[in-house]
């Protein structure tokens, strides 16, 4: 068997496999969304009802759970590079189930600050799905099945909060146990499921040294062009961030907006953002090619934000979500960029990175975005422009636009492993050939 193609498994086999991961993915998605409308007023209730302290342990629990993916995404991608894709995704479905149960009964913050950490550390199924993606789909298939990933991420969280609601006005802890059950149900799923997707031939040994971020940038240097794809990234979260950071903040100062219509705006927001990565990514790669929808992907964020920033009303500001939901159209062609670039034995590497990189912008963001938003509000701003840190994410943007367009552009003589075991040069910019029902052959 070639090492570098998708294991030769039963058709039938592979779409029930890749069933199971958009399946995982929504369940954990959905775990997590569900706890959204109610985990504020946990906090508040285990603060004995103070609103300093409720706002600052609400903000250290959102901290430590970025941190702890930052700090051990690497790790639980070396894991599955070492020890298969199949039992990490079931034993981070297990850790999660007894996380929410630990969220459900705690007693106190210590406890709550317990379980954030332990989820922060298990919450693995993203990049371990992606990287069991990138094992049983061929290159040029990649950037559409990445597209049905980040549909299944999107549904999942639009369906979380809804849900989360609704069980949460019978009982505030009730989400907690619903999101435990989910995640049980998941790793039951995957037992009986799930077949392996990275043969035992082409395993990795464990590195220590190589599986934290800082001997992550290894993998990075290693390879032409990854590194600097890493960089485009990085700058596309960090901007990202600007959106769970004020826009709450942002559209009740600006526009006077309660609860009901930030909900509703923000569930319009992920049904565009779905209906382009389930519905446009396969075509619009397979019209223009990856490079090009990366581009098309990040100026239409930076075009999204803008829209955003400057809107003087409302009504503008929402004309804007379908001008930024085309921003779905990045992660599934960088993903597949930078999937190319690697081995098959590297994949869970890849994603850790990718994993701990968005980790990392979830601590920077809200730091960065909340205090711009500060300076520019209130008795004595330094201007009077409350939209300026949209402004400022579309300037992260344009930055990452160039940075892919410098990072793309350039053609390497010598194939990366993605190339030389599929045949594919990772730098060919060449349309995926995708056709029919998404079928990751």
């Amino acid at each position: 068997m070639d090492p570098g193609n998708p294991p030769s498994t039963p058709r039938g086999g592979r779409r029930a496999a890749m069933a199971f991961i958009y399946v995982t993915i929504v369940l954990d998605v959905l775990g997590f969304g569900i706890l959204i409308p109610v985990l504020p007023a946990l906090v508040e209730q285990l603060a004995g009802g103070d609103a300093t302290q409720t706002a600052l342990m609400f903000g250290l629990l959102l901290t430590v759970w970025s941190l702890m993916q930052f700090l051990f995404s690497p790790l639980v991608g070396a894991l599955s590079d070492r020890f298969g894709r199949r039992p990490v995704l079931i034993l981070s479905a297990i850790g999660l189930g007894f996380d929410y149960i630990i969220m459900a009964l705690a007693p106190t913050l210590t406890w709550l600050f317990i379980g954030r950490v332990l989820s922060g550390i298990t919450a693995s199924s993203y990049p371990s799905a992606s990287a069991y993606v990138a094992d049983v789909t061929p290159p040029q298939r990649r950037a559409a099945a990445f597209g049905m990933v980040g549909a299944a991420w999107g549904i999942g969280f639009i369906m979380g909060p809804a849900l989360g609601g609704v069980l949460g006005g019978i009982d505030l802890r009730l989400p907690f146990w619903a999101a435990a059950v989910m995640s049980f149900g998941s790793a039951v799923y995957g037992l009986f499921v799930l077949p392996e997707s990275l043969p035992k031939g082409v395993r990795k040994p464990l590195s220590w040294r190589s599986a934290n971020p800082a001997g992550s940038l290894s993998l990075l240097r290693r390879y032409p062009g990854l590194l600097g794809l890493a960089g485009v990234t990085f700058l596309n979260f960090l901007a990202f961030q600007v959106l769970p950071s004020v826009t709450v903040l942002y559209v009740r100062y600006r526009y006077g907006w309660d609860s009901l219509a930030v909900g509703l705006t923000l569930t319009l927001v992920g049904v565009c953002n779905i209906a382009v990565q389930a519905g446009l990514v396969k075509r619009v790669v397979q019209r223009f090619g990856e490079r090009k929808t990366l581009y098309a992907g990040l100026v239409a964020g930076m075009a999204g934000f803008l829209v955003y920033g400057l809107a003087p009303n409302g009504i503008v500001f929402l004309l804007g979500v379908p001008v930024f939901a085309f921003i779905g159209l990045v992660q599934p062609a960088l993903q597949s960029l930078m999937t190319r670039r690697v081995g098959p034995s590297e994949q869970g590497r890849l994603q850790g990175v990718n994993a701990s990189i968005m980790g990392l912008t979830g601590i920077l963001g809200p730091l960065l975005f909340d205090s711009v938003f500060a300076s520019f509000v209130g008795a004595r701003p330094i201007v009077d422009l409350p939209g300026a840190p949209y402004i400022l994410a579309a300037v992260v943007m344009l930055a990452s636009a160039a940075l892919a367009i410098r990072v793309t552009r350039a053609r390497d003589e010598t194939p990366s492993p993605g190339g030389i075991l599929t045949g594919i040069p990772a730098t060919v910019d060449a349309p995926a050939i995708v056709d029919g029902p998404l079928d990751p052959r």
